[in-house]
């Protein structure tokens, strides 16, 4: 998880403790209404309207992610603290989170310009990024 930018070892050790084996989750949208990261929903007939998340799940780790997120907000680029932190890791590993961060940058970046409150738009990374760490965790078994 390191691998992604704004996930540091505290953060890395949060996630992992408090969500555990992430094989337990099918899809990483399981992930993310387990978080409390997914917009709640209040649907009757044809009608649909989406309300703020529904922080269910640990108010913690949805803490770290959401400070993990405000990384992003800064160009994506591969500094060399960054090199060294992934030179060991498989190449696979390392493209997810190359992907990861130039996505993440330019979704910042779109939100913001659209005129979004900033919160929003932090929220809004914070739940991507948990898809990058569910794709991580499911090809990286632990020791």
């Amino acid at each position: 998880m390191q691998a992604l930018r704004g996930v540091g070892p505290i953060v890395a050790i949060t996630l992992a403790a408090e969500i555990g084996d992430l094989s337990r989750f099918e899809t990483p949208k399981q992930l993310m209404g387990w978080l409390g990261l997914v917009p709640s929903e209040a649907s009757s007939g044809t009608r649909t309207r989406r309300g703020a998340i529904t922080k269910t799940g640990n108010r913690e780790t949805r803490a770290m992610l959401v400070k993990a997120a405000w990384s992003y907000r800064l160009p994506a680029r591969e500094e060399r603290r960054y090199r060294a932190r992934v030179e060991d890791l498989p190449e696979e590993i390392r493209a997810i989170a190359w992907k990861a961060q130039v996505r993440l940058c330019q979704r910042y970046r779109t939100l913001a310009a659209s005129g979004k409150a900033l919160p929003k738009v932090i929220t809004a990374i914070a739940r991507e990024l948990v898809g990058f760490i569910w794709d991580i965790g499911r090809r990286v078994q632990p020791t």
